[in-house]
């Protein structure tokens, strides 16, 4: 199980990666980080033209039912995996 300071950790060595993950890794660290820290999500999805907000709620709501630990989990190896 993976604690809160290595979640944190994670978070910040997420910010300072050595390069810039593709888009589709991105959207992943961001549904892992708010699976991990609010939950599923909740809310009706976006419409219209936002594609940006469309897609993160997409990514999101792809995870729903993963519980709070195992998102912290996965997104802490992730981050460990692109930090090398």
């Amino acid at each position: 199980m993976t604690t809160q300071e290595e979640f944190d950790t994670a978070s910040q060595r997420a910010q300072q990666l050595p390069s810039k993950p593709s888009n589709m890794v991105l959207l992943q660290l961001y549904a892992l980080y708010k699976q991990a820290t609010d939950g599923d999500v909740t809310g009706d999805r976006p419409g219209g033209f936002d594609f940006k907000a469309i897609a993160k709620y997409d990514a999101w709501a792809g995870l729903r039912g993963t519980s709070k630990d195992a998102a912290r989990q996965q997104y802490v190896e992730l981050v460990s995996e692109l930090a090398g």
